[in-house]
């Protein structure tokens, strides 16, 4: 469960970090999320795989739900948040503007959908 939760969340955050941020207050929360969720799972894991499980007097199996759940709220919260600035678009990057620039590339958007998935 560790190694595909340290796949996913690499993925996620090489897709997120190669697209332009149009809106760094969302795509920032996304970013740090998979980062947070990356690194605490590497810790989780060196923890089992060197032996200190065994050191500490703590019910791993509920500390596996309680980190499990949580890691869940946050990703399904920063999906919410890709998700809404995938959605975004077709609309033009100034509103007030002639130009037809997007807030998402056709490429940009391509990544972002990945990302949200």
């Amino acid at each position: 469960v560790f190694l595909s939760l340290q796949l996913f969340g690499t993925i996620v955050w090489i897709l997120v970090a190669s697209t332009r941020v149009p809106l760094p207050l969302l795509q920032g929360w996304v970013m740090f999320v998979a980062v947070t969720a990356w690194f605490l799972s590497i810790v989780f894991l060196s923890v089992f795989l060197f032996g200190y499980a065994s050191r500490f007097a703590v019910n791993w199996n509920q500390a596996d739900f309680i980190f499990h759940g949580a890691t869940f709220v946050f990703y399904f919260g920063a999906f919410l948040l890709q998700a809404a600035t995938t959605s975004l678009h077709h609309f033009p990057r100034k509103f007030n503007s002639t130009a037809q620039e997007r807030i998402l590339t056709g490429r940009e958007y391509n990544i972002s959908i990945a990302a949200s998935v």
